[in-house]
């Protein structure tokens, strides 16, 4: 690591060593023709803007670097969207005073939590020449932009929540699939071995269950069954058809989605799961609902909300307030990007670069990008007692 070096944070990480050592290519440079396909910039139909937006905030640019990066945020949003925008435009500034300043010039654009004005903005960034983009936060906006055509396009590091990623777009936020890997292969570590998920329907499901299996199957571990249930299943069917088709798991692991997972829980614990036989493993998505009796005994592997590394003393002197994981993404990506710059130059974001296997390792902890745009990361693994998250390891993957 790179501690002690003047102007950079205790922890800027090893970022450019790494980097330096794995690159294989840079980016060619080009025009507009090249980057995107004219035909597919137009922002997705049917999204209006958001309701109660305050006024638009002037761009900000910020750093003298040669390497041109957009961040797109939702600034003047409303509501706990404008909130968690200012809170990754303070982490990506210090960010920039911590390494990017002389790397990077960032220009931050306010989307106004619009999903349509942030593909028009992202839309605007590719053409005219940032080498990279951060964000957006608009979920529709990111799944938009991973359809544009360009196999020269620069890099989307996109900071939109439950995103799967795409070619080129990566998904920066922990996924449920790779929480739910991660639980799984923190229980296959302490010698669990068969495995059944419950897994909502969805676009997301089958992602979820690959994820899991390839993170079982690193510890001699194996997926018995998958069972997809509905958002009105009560969860009986569901728990029913897994009796029918496995005998004896070890662990159950519940991937709900967007719903809660009380329904399923309930169903679970009428045939005694959890015991002491079988465990259940829940994801991240779980901790988005009231914490409810039924979560008592099942694990989870997430992002510890308290903990973001070295930044956390330096960002509450700078701002007066506590950084969460929201700063702490987006300080990642900004000094990721900054440390690439760093490396290899300007015009060294390609894809051997960014999809490095041996990943980076930021505030948020260890995560790497794969090639269809997901991310894996590396986080704690905790335990559900007295509806609270009791720490269990201090860190699992499923990778």
């Amino acid at each position: 690591m790179e501690a002690g070096r003047q102007g950079r944070s205790p922890q800027i990480w090893a970022l450019a060593l790494a980097l330096a050592m794995t690159l294989t290519g840079c980016q060619s440079k080009g025009g507009v023709s090249e980057v995107l396909d004219p035909a597919a910039v137009a922002a997705p139909a049917g999204q209006n803007g958001a309701a109660g937006a305050g006024p638009a905030q002037a761009s900000q640019s910020l750093g003298t670097g040669s390497a041109k990066v957009t961040m797109l945020l939702p600034l003047s949003a409303p509501g706990t969207s404008g909130e968690t925008g200012r809170k990754m435009r303070d982490g990506a500034k210090l960010a920039m005073t911590d390494i990017g300043n002389g790397l990077l010039t960032l220009t931050i654009e306010d989307t106004k939590g619009d999903s349509a004005q942030a593909s028009k903005l992202a839309v605007q960034a590719i053409t005219t020449g940032s080498k990279v983009v951060i964000g957006p936060t608009e979920l529709p906006s990111a799944q938009h932009i991973a359809t544009l055509s360009g196999s020269k396009r620069p890099p989307v590091l996109a900071l939109a929540d439950n995103f799967a990623g795409g070619a080129g777009v990566y998904a920066v936020r922990l996924s449920e699939a790779d929480s739910a890997a991660a639980g799984a292969a923190g229980l296959a570590a302490k010698g669990s071995k068969k495995f059944v998920l419950l897994v909502a329907e969805g676009s997301n499901a089958s992602a979820v269950e690959k994820r899991v299996a390839n993170g079982l199957s690193i510890y001699g571990a194996t997926l018995a069954v998958t069972v997809p249930y509905s958002a009105g299943d009560s969860g009986a069917k569901a728990v029913d058809q897994m009796g029918s088709l496995v005998d004896a798991p070890d662990a159950v692991i519940i991937a709900s989605g967007d719903g809660s997972p009380a329904p399923v829980l309930a169903a679970l614990k009428s045939k005694g799961i959890p015991g002491k036989a079988i465990s259940v493993v829940g994801t991240d998505r779980w901790l988005e609902h009231p914490m409810d009796p039924l979560f008592e005994g099942a694990y989870i592997a997430t992002l510890d909300p308290g903990e973001t590394g070295p930044i956390s003393d330096r960002f509450r002197t700078a701002y007066n307030y506590p950084a969460d994981v929201n700063v702490a993404y987006a300080y990642d990506m900004v000094a990721l990007t900054a440390g690439i710059a760093s490396a290899v130059g300007p015009d060294g974001f390609s894809k051997q670069v960014l999809e490095n296997p041996n990943g980076f390792r930021g505030s948020t902890g260890l995560f790497r990008f794969r090639a269809d745009g997901s991310s894996q990361r590396s986080m704690p693994f905790y335990r559900i007692e007295k509806g609270a998250l009791k720490l269990v390891a201090k860190s699992t993957s499923g990778f």
